[in-house]
């Protein structure tokens, strides 16, 4: 909508925006705990680099797989019944999490957790395109863009405070309190009906929606595994024949699911890929950093915690700046400034960060990082809002949910399956270069240490007379797997700033044609 729509906010708008906020801020905190966790749950568990893979993505897995859906059932049947239902839901989730006896439960407890968020977290901003208009809206949608990823980058601090004194579990366990607050505070404050559509929800859609997000990101993580190229296979055509028949499928169903003329409109689909890579660079750069900092540099859980916090105070920072940016100068302008400096941070990552980083350096990758994610936020997530009639909030605030949780799963499952790959490879290396270590360790020791720094540091523990060498190889491997997945991420970011310089279009052009999609859209009202 353009920015001559007057502004229009709802009765105790702060409560109500800091509700929303808070109800995101369990998901945003569930997206980011486990990161720093990783290293401890996979010695405790034994859990290979591909088990930590599925994991740190299994929360986005289920919130990103299941948003569209149930994103459309709250526009049906009351956001506010899904704001409460997910919130609660979440609690379960975590205790499940928390206690979990094996990385599969974890796995599994993670999914769920993901798919009560799926219910509450596309709501929270659906219900903020519903209640609030204009250059109010822009202002909301930045604080809660801004506030809700510098949740999520105190995630790992919260996470690293929390094992210097308990065990990994408790990670899990420290959103229940914040879950608990916004229930209540949901239940008192958020209207039970607000601009909702009478139209039933096309269900088939829907579970074609979540099977295709779901092959997709699964069949990612299991390519890098060795002799899960059947799984890995199965699971990426189950995806593409789900997506294949979403597509059929919405083009065909009275009331679709997914309106796709809607998404054809540019302000909305270059918005929907910019966003998808610049949170999925987000949460990337904060799985495979937390795993640097620990295992490489021997940071404590707390310390790596504490280096990614210019992170969140960068984003917090950037967020009203952004909405500024976008009323001044345009989302495109505002989504080029956010990619630059995202690239910016990977690039220091992949030059300095090395077995002898000081924190000067991992500030570096770190604090751009955090001002891009917060400038890019608000104008990737508002025009998604800007481009659709209120009564299809759902939709919008699902591909803005799909931007953070579906890029977090593909971006963390792309260079995690590259980081794994180039760890094994970079460890069987070493050894066949070692005649003597060729000699000594034997195949099922090798396919140990070639599993995950963690596995690697079993085998030490093992065997502490080769304990020093081995940690050095392990490390080195893991600097060679972070280089090149850092290297790819590069790619990625430069890949979508080209997209967004040549597709999306200027601010004249981009209140013009959000006026007419908003005539548009009006008409059949």
């Amino acid at each position: 909508m353009g920015e001559s729509e007057k502004s229009q906010a709802p009765a105790n708008q702060a409560l109500v925006l800091t509700t929303l906020i808070l109800v995101a801020g369990v998901a945003n905190l569930n997206l980011a705990v486990a990161n720093v966790a990783l290293p401890d749950i996979g010695k405790d568990l034994d859990a290979s680099q591909t088990g930590l893979n599925l994991v740190a993505v299994g929360f986005s897995l289920g919130l990103a797989g299941s948003v569209l859906y149930l994103g459309a059932l709250g526009d049906r049947y009351g956001r506010r019944m899904m704001l409460v239902l997910g919130t609660a839901i979440s609690i379960p989730a975590a205790l499940l999490a928390g206690f979990a006896p094996s990385v599969d439960v974890l796995f599994l407890a993670r999914v769920l957790g993901g798919l009560a968020a799926g219910m509450a977290f596309p709501t929270t901003l659906a219900l903020i395109t519903a209640l609030w208009s204009g250059k109010a809206r822009t202002r909301s949608i930045a604080l809660w863009s801004g506030i809700g990823g510098g949740i999520s980058a105190l995630g790992p601090l919260i996470s690293g405070a929390l094992l210097e004194q308990f065990d990994w579990g408790s990670v899990f366990l420290i959103t229940i309190p914040l879950a608990l607050i916004a229930l209540v505070l949901a239940i008192k404050l958020i209207p039970s009906h607000v601009n909702e559509t009478t139209d039933p929800v096309d269900n088939l859609g829907g579970i074609l929606s979540i099977i295709m997000v779901g092959g997709v990101v699964l069949a990612i993580n299991f390519v890098s595994m060795p002799g899960y190229g059947a799984t890995t296979a199965a699971m990426a055509a189950i995806g593409v024949a789900a997506g294949i028949g979403f597509v059929i499928r919405q083009r065909r169903a009275k009331n679709p699911l997914y309106e796709l003329s809607i998404a054809a409109r540019r302000t909305f689909w270059v918005a929907a890929t910019a966003g998808i890579i610049v949170f999925g660079t987000l949460m990337a750069a904060m799985f495979i950093g937390q795993q640097y900092l620990q295992n490489v540099l021997e940071y404590s859980t707390l310390d790596a915690g504490l280096a990614i916090l210019p992170a969140a105070v960068a984003m917090i920072l950037a967020a009203p700046i952004s909405a500024k940016l976008v009323q001044s100068h345009g989302s495109r302008v505002t989504l080029l400034c956010g990619f630059l400096f995202c690239l910016i941070g990977f690039a220091c990552m992949l030059i300095f960060w090395d077995e002898n980083a000081k924190y000067i350096h991992v500030f570096l990758g770190y604090f751009p990082v955090g001002i891009g994610v917060g400038l890019a936020g608000t104008p990737a997530s508002n025009s998604l809002t800007g481009s659709v009639p209120v009564y299809r909030a759902g939709m919008a605030s699902g591909t803005a949910d799909l931007q953070r949780d579906l890029g977090g799963a593909l971006m963390q499952s792309i260079l995690g399956s590259v980081l794994t790959s180039a760890y094994a490879s970079s460890f069987a290396s070493q050894i066949a270069g070692n005649p003597q270590a060729s000699q000594k360790v034997s195949d099922s020791v090798q396919t140990q240490l070639e599993r995950s720094f963690g596995s690697a540091a079993q085998v030490a523990e093992q065997h502490p007379q080769y304990a020093p060498q081995i940690i050095h190889a392990a490390q080195t491997a893991f600097l060679h797997g972070d280089d090149v997945a850092y290297a790819v991420g590069i790619v990625a970011v430069a890949l979508g700033a080209v997209l967004v310089f040549f597709a999306y279009p200027k601010k004249q052009r981009e209140e013009d044609l959000l006026a007419r999609f908003h005539a548009e859209d009006a008409a059949p009202a």
